[in-house]
């Protein structure tokens, strides 16, 4: 499949940004091609397009399963799988949230309980005792936005997401006047 200069684009940006983001370019990439095509496309398109090698797709696909960003699917008369994945931003957006808080968020916030369970935790410095508290305090706070965030139905998600924002420019507002943020 060739791709057109947006889509090679918007596939070549999401693989850099995946790499900010600590996923593996490819991952990325393919991800970015099934959400940018909105169809099915098996492995061997998928190497073919992206210029890497099938391995390299094989070892991405099973990431991006894992993820549950993409899905294996079948097309009548073909024996091969294809993979798909959501066209709707929000649900994707969802899943990113919710997996990466299960895989990185969660287990550090468990680590800091433990560490404040701990009897020798006491043995500590005020100082890092106070640290590692006030870390603990926020992990569960954001912990439980985005528990709760979750919840939400796209529609009203995108309507708290605005009024956040509403929120903030009012907050930071003096009499009409916005302050410089801190």
């Amino acid at each position: 499949m060739q791709l057109s200069p947006i889509a090679e684009r918007f596939v070549v940006h999401w693989g850099e940004m995946g790499s900010s983001w600590g996923v593996n370019r490819t991952v990325a990439q393919i991800h970015a091609l099934l959400f940018f095509h909105g169809r099915p496309l098996h492995a061997e398109e998928l190497a073919e397009t992206l210029g890497v090698a099938r391995s390299n797709v094989s070892t991405s696909l099973k990431e991006l399963i894992n993820w549950q960003l993409i899905r294996t699917t079948h097309v009548l008369g073909d024996r091969r799988d294809y993979f798909e994945t959501s066209s709707d931003v929000w649900e994707l957006f969802r899943t990113v949230v919710r997996e990466r808080k299960l895989r990185e968020f969660d287990p550090t916030t468990r680590m800091l309980r433990e560490l404040v369970a701990q009897p020798g935790f006491g043995a500590e410095t005020p100082d890092a005792q106070d640290r590692v508290r006030e870390t603990l305090k926020l992990m569960d706070a954001l912990g439980s936005w985005a528990d709760e965030m979750l919840r939400l139905s796209p529609s009203t998600l995108e309507k708290v997401l605005r009024l956040g924002a509403s929120v903030q420019r009012f907050v930071r507002s003096d009499n009409g006047r916005n302050e410089a943020a801190p």
